[in-house]
């Protein structure tokens, strides 16, 4: 609706914001233009756990004071009612999505208005494997299902300005011109606030521009980070390995090789980064004689394989947990400003068996044996600690569990995970002269491995079960996309249950020799 139409109907908003995002805010400031500019409104929130905790859902209901009866009120709903809305503002992309399954958004009638940027929900976070919902795909249902689509990336707009996204979405619905109201009656609402109103103002123009400008339904692309947030740049004699690994390695993998390079002398040491690459030079020399040409064998073994070598363990996590670099981001995420003090507070709960790994392999293998021992370390960790990491004490305990990392080497954890990776790399290598592609599917098979506790253990049974049937899958045959099935189906649940009933049927079908599982 343009600034200055009639309407004799109550316009109806709903806003779906996480916590944190301002969403009460923004429907405050929706309600402080219409009340200074004669309408009656009237905001009511339901606060609730979506897919992310925390997720609540503001309604307002806005009526023209002119267009009311002589002597009568309006009746306005307290809660939205599905096609029944004009506007939606989704903080997030699965937000909006999640807006379009209630009914909320129509294509006779509904303006969607959506930041592309993604919080993960949590179905997507605990899959196994790659659990995300492409961004284009709830996009393009958000087109299909909306009379008007404004989809911006509203969280970079308010990172830019900064500011906070309730803002830059404040500027997006103004923009959209679906109010009856001016731009400067917006911005005078966020003036009587009195609250970060410099900067408020400066996401609220960037996102009217944005929207006002036909610049829509666009999805901004993510850019891509290192897997690690908080890694340091790889040093220079890191640097320098790379440098000599571009004799043997193939263009197509130079890239995913770097990135090994990095994580692997941050995880560890340059040491450990040269004897990733002396890993994966025979891979490499295989690609060359066997492959294509586009090194696709040795990226997705380099993929995998600094990875595998940079698993989780107490050492690791405590280390991160201590860094200036997380720290920084920490404030920066809280939008804390200099002076104010941040505490940061981390739930911890390690279980016997990741201490006892963790230790040197003589003490671990003594406090695996020694009953009076594990009772001890049972008794320590039966409930999760709350360690405070902006506390002297809290520092220093973590500090103390990130000092064993040069001692990592002797651990019972890392003897184990560097006789399972040198089995893994010597069955691609057995397999990559007689099938290519069988070669390929089984570097992915990695991918299984990973966590700790028992998301670990479960996904180490399911490797060693696919690696026993492709053991015995004929090569130059199926065998490649039988594999890929087998690892879709273990990482389809965390049972194994749906791989157990795959390799009956691959059985059954003789499509594998292999005993009844």
């Amino acid at each position: 609706m343009m600034p200055g139409s009639e309407r004799t109907s109550a316009i109806r908003i709903a806003i779906l914001a996480m916590g944190g995002e301002g969403g009460g805010v923004l429907a405050a400031w929706i309600v402080a233009v219409a009340e200074a500019n004669g309408h009656i409104a009237q905001l009511t929130s339901v606060p609730g756990v979506a897919q992310r905790t925390g997720a609540t859902n503001y309604y307002v209901e806005l009526f023209p004071e002119d267009a009311r009866p002589a002597g009568r009120e309006p009746v306005m709903a307290l809660t939205p009612s599905p096609g029944d809305i004009d506007v939606v503002i989704a903080s997030e992309l699965m937000e909006a999505g999640r807006a379009i399954q209630r009914g909320l958004v129509t294509p006779d009638r509904t303006t969607l208005i959506t930041s592309t940027a993604r919080v993960y929900a949590m179905s997507e976070r605990l899959a196994l494997g790659d659990g995300r919902v492409e961004s284009d795909k709830i996009v393009e249902a958000c087109r299909i299902a909306a009379h008007r689509l404004v989809a911006l990336d509203l969280a970079a707009i308010a990172e830019t300005s900064g500011s906070v996204i309730s803002a830059a979405m404040l500027g997006a619905l103004a923009g959209a011109r679906v109010l009856p109201f001016e731009r400067a009656q917006f911005e005078a609402a966020i003036e009587r606030g009195g609250v970060g109103v410099a900067a408020s103002k400066r996401a609220f123009a960037a996102a009217f521009d944005a929207a006002e400008s036909g610049d829509i339904s666009k999805v901004v692309p993510v850019t891509m980070v290192r897997d690690d947030p908080d890694s340091v740049p790889t040093t220079l004699t890191g640097a320098a390995l790379l440098q000599d690994a571009l004799k043997w390695l193939q263009p197509g993998a130079v890239d995913v090789v770097d990135r090994g390079v990095e994580r692997l002398v941050d995880y560890q040491d340059e040491a450990y980064a040269r004897a990733y690459l002396d890993r994966l030079k025979p891979i490499a020399a295989l690609d060359a004689g066997y492959g294509d040409g586009t090194g696709r064998l040795t990226a997705e073994t380099a993929r995998w394989l600094a990875l595998g070598m940079a698993y989780e363990d107490t050492i690791r996590v405590a280390e991160l947990k201590i860094r200036a670099a997380r720290f920084d981001r920490v404030r920066e995420e809280v939008h804390a400003r200099d002076g104010q003090i941040v505490e940061i507070a981390e739930f911890l709960h390690p279980r016997p068996k990741e201490i006892v790994e963790s230790v040197p392999a003589p003490l671990g293998r003594f406090l695996q044996r020694n009953a009076m021992a594990r009772a001890i370390l049972r008794r320590a960790t039966r409930s999760g600690k709350i360690v405070n990491t902006t506390s002297i004490r809290g520092f220093v305990l973590l500090s103390a569990v990130a000092s064993l990392k040069p001692r990592r080497r002797s651990s019972m954890r890392y003897h184990d995970e560097q006789r399972h990776l040198e089995s893994w790399l010597a069955e691609i290598a057995r397999v990559a002269p007689l099938d290519y592609q069988m070669a390929m599917e089984i570097a992915e098979c990695q991918r299984l491995v990973k966590g700790y506790g028992d998301t670990h253990a479960r996904g180490r049974a399911s490797y060693k079960a696919i690696l026993e049937a492709s053991r015995h899958m004929p090569a130059g045959s199926d065998s490649a996309a039988h594999i890929a099935m087998l690892r879709a189906a273990a990482l389809a649940d965390e049972t194994g249950d749906k791989l157990q009933a795959l390799l009956r049927h691959m059985q059954m079908l003789g499509s594998i020799g292999l005993p009844t599982p």
